[in-house]
C-alpha cells in the first residue's frame, strides 16, 4: 500500500465513502489539468455528490496531504486569477488589477476569492506543478483562469482561433513577432505577470510595416491604447523579469468573449468560511489579527434561551447543563446540515452564519421543531429557544484568536434576536422577502407578521417580521 492509499483508508474514516472512492479515481486516473485546481462544486455536480459533503471531504483530505488549497483572487469580468495563496492571509491588498480587462476591483469574499484544490506532487506529480512547462493554452487553462470559467472542451482550438501569434520567451531574452493585424480590437496579452497592451485596429488598411516595442517586467503598467491601421506589424518584446514569458496576440472579439461567459458554480471563500467543517479544522489559520475582508452578502442568526437562569434554579446545575449542552449538540447538527457554522456560542446563546437567507431560515424552523420534539419528550417547556435573522454586508476579522465576523449587519441580527420571545423567530425584511426564503416559508403554511419597530443603538424604525 502506497502513502496515498494509506491516506485514503484515514480520509474514508471522516469523509463520504463514496465521494473518496471518486477522489481515488480522480488521482489515479484523470488528467493532468484535472489535478489542478479543481472545482470541489463541479466535482459534485459531475458526479451527483452533495456539495456540503464534497466540501468537507476536499478539506479533510487536504489536512491529510491529499491536495494543497488554494486561495485566489479573480477578476469579476473576466475570471482570471489576479493573485493566489495557500491561505486567506495572501489577501492583502486593499485593490486588484486586472490587466486584460483593464480594471481595478476592490477583494470581497463573495464571488472575488475562490478556493481550490491541486493534488499534493507527493502523491501525484502533474505539470501545472511546473507551470513554467506549460504551453500557452495550457498555462491559460490551468493557471491564468480560475475554477469558475467553464472552459470548452475543444480550449485548444479555441485558442487557435482567438491567438494570432504567441511566443515562448526566456528570461533575459528578446523577441520579434511578424503578423498581419486584422480590422478588430486585438491585445498583447502575457498571462504571467499580466502585462497588456490594446491595440484598436481601424481605418484602411495599410501595406506599409508598423512596429511596437513591449518590454516585460514585474510592474506591468497600464498602457494606453493604440490606435493601428489593418496590415503588417512588427513587435519587439524583451523579457526583463526572471521566469518564463508568454506573450501572445489575441483578438477581443466575438470568440473570446463568447468563451468567457460560460461560468459555473465556484467555492467561493465566502462559503468556505461558513462552512463548519472549514472552521472546525482550521479555526486559528484564516485570517490575520489586522485583516478586514469585506462580503457583501452574509446572512447571521442568533438564537437564545429564554429563562435559562431560571431553568438551572427550577432543575439544578447538573440536569440543566446536560439539556443545554443536548439543545447546543442539536443547533450544531442544524446548522451544519444547512451549509452553515456556528461561529461562537455565548452563555446559552449561538451565533451562526449561512451563505443565504433561505439556509437560515430552513434552520430556525428545524431548530424550533427540534426544540419542541426535546420539550415533548421530557414532558416539559424546558428549552424555549428565541431566534433573530438578519443579512447583510460585513467584515471577515479575527477576535480574540478566532475568525469571527464585524460590522452594522452583526448587531441588528442580535438585537433582532432580543425582540424574540419563548419559540419565536424574528426576521428582517432582507430575509423574509428573498425569493427562496419567502417559498420555504410558505411551503410551510406559515403568515409572517409585519412589525414597525426600534432597536436599540439604531436611529430609524425598523421594519422586523415575526414567524408564528
Amino acid at each position: 500500500m502506497n502513502e496515498h492509499e494509506k491516506l485514503l483508508v484515514i480520509l474514508r474514516q471522516s469523509a463520504d465513502a463514496d465521494i473518496v472512492a471518486a477522489i481515488d479515481r480522480l488521482i489515479q486516473d484523470a488528467p493532468d489539468h484535472e489535478l489542478n485546481r479543481i472545482n470541489a462544486l463541479a466535482f459534485a455536480a459531475k458526479h451527483g455528490f452533495d456539495d456540503d459533503r464534497v466540501i468537507a471531504a476536499f478539506l479533510h483530505a487536504s489536512r491529510l496531504g491529499l491536495f494543497e488549497m488554494s486561495w485566489n483572487v479573480l477578476c469579476p469580468g473576466c475570471g482570471g486569477v489576479l493573485d493566489t495563496g495557500i491561505s486567506l492571509k495572501s489577501v492583502n491588498r486593499e485593490e486588484y488589477t486586472c490587466a486584460l480587462c483593464s480594471a481595478g476591483y476592490e477583494p470581497t469574499l463573495d464571488e472575488m476569492v475562490e478556493v481550490t484544490f491541486t493534488v499534493n506532487p507527493r502523491v501525484r506529480k502533474i505539470a501545472a506543478h511546473d507551470p513554467d512547462t506549460l504551453p500557452l493554452h495550457e498555462y491559460a487553462r490551468q493557471i491564468f483562469w480560475g475554477s469558475g470559467l467553464n472552459l470548452p472542451q475543444d480550449f485548444e482550438r479555441m485558442m487557435e482561433e482567438i491567438v494570432l501569434d504567441a511566443v515562448e520567451l526566456p528570461p533575459g531574452e528578446r523577441a520579434i513577432m511578424s503578423l498581419q493585424l486584422p480590422a478588430e480590437f486585438v491585445i498583447v496579452f502575457e498571462p504571467v505577470t499580466h502585462a497588456a497592451q490594446f491595440i484598436d485596429v481601424q481605418g484602411e488598411p495599410t501595406r506599409e510595416r508598423q512596429s511596437l516595442s513591449l518590454v516585460i517586467n514585474e510592474t506591468h503598467p497600464q498602457n494606453q491604447t493604440l490606435t493601428l491601421r489593418p496590415g503588417p506589424l512588427r513587435i519587439s518584446i524583451e523579457n526583463r523579469t526572471n521566469r518564463r514569458a508568454l506573450p501572445s496576440v489575441w483578438v477581443a472579439g466575438d470568440a473570446l468573449h463568447e468563451m468567457l461567459k460560460q461560468r459555473r458554480a465556484f467555492l467561493t471563500a465566502k462559503r468556505l468560511l461558513t462552512n463548519q467543517t472549514f472552521r472546525d479544522l482550521y479555526r486559528t489559520d484564516t485570517l490575520d489579527i489586522d485583516q478586514r475582508l469585506k462580503i457583501t452578502s452574509l446572512t447571521f442568526l442568533f438564537t437564545d434561551l429564554k429563562g435559562s437562569t431560571q431553568l438551572y434554579e427550577r432543575v439544578g446545575d447538573l440536569v440543566a447543563y446536560d439539556l443545554v449542552r443536548s439543545h447546543f449538540q442539536v443547533l450544531n447538527e442544524i446548522v451544519a446540515s444547512e451549509s452553515g457554522a456556528v461561529v461562537k456560542t455565548i452563555g446559552d446563546a449561538v451565533m451562526a452564519t449561512f451563505p443565504t437567507p433561505d439556509h437560515a431560515i430552513s434552520a430556525a424552523l428545524r431548530m424550533r421543531e427540534a426544540m419542541r420534539q426535546l420539550n415533548e419528550e421530557r414532558g416539559s417547556e424546558d428549552l424555549l429557544l428565541k431566534i433573530g435573522i438578519h443579512e447583510g454586508p460585513c467584515l471577515a476579522v479575527t477576535l480574540n484568536d478566532r475568525q469571527d465576523y464585524f460590522g452594522q449587519t452583526v448587531n441588528i441580527a442580535s438585537r433582532v434576536q432580543g425582540l424574540a420571545m419563548s419559540r419565536s423567530i424574528f426576521a428582517t425584511g432582507a430575509v423574509v422577502e428573498n425569493q427562496r426564503a419567502s417559498q420555504i416559508i410558505a411551503k410551510q403554511g406559515l403568515h409572517p407578521a409585519l412589525q414597525k419597530t426600534s432597536l436599540r443603538g439604531l436611529n430609524d424604525e425598523f421594519s422586523v417580521y415575526e414567524i408564528p
